[in-house]
């Protein structure tokens, strides 16, 4: 469906939402779009378990989620506030662990 795996560029993003049907089975990609997150963002919603893929996949498979899912959760405020906080906080964490200056071991030789 999509050509590239890098970021969503505009015109990709327009495509999504102007699209007359969905698909019943969204990808990540179009997930992040219609909820208007970064497609990075989609996995740690899903360990958060703010989103449910379908079935049962293993961790290295194409996750897809149901299209009435979604549209549900874009339409509640309470969820897209636990989303967002879930996000912001997801990489504050990431980001302070990236900025701990690195604690190495005296040398034994001075």
């Amino acid at each position: 469906m999509f050509q590239s795996n890098t970021s969503n560029s505009t015109g990709e993003r327009f495509s999504i939402l102007n699209r007359r049907h969905h698909p019943a089975r969204l990808n990540a990609k179009e997930v992040s779009v219609i909820l208007g997150f970064q497609e990075h963002d989609i996995a740690p919603l899903m360990v958060a378990k703010l989103l449910i893929p379908l079935g049962k996949p293993v961790s290295n498979a194409t996750k897809y989620f149901a299209l009435v899912d979604i549209l549900e959760l874009g339409k509640n405020r309470e969820w897209l506030s636990a989303a967002t906080r879930t996000i912001a906080n997801y990489w504050k964490g990431k980001n302070s662990r990236k900025n701990q200056p690195e604690i190495f071991p005296p040398d034994p030789e001075a």
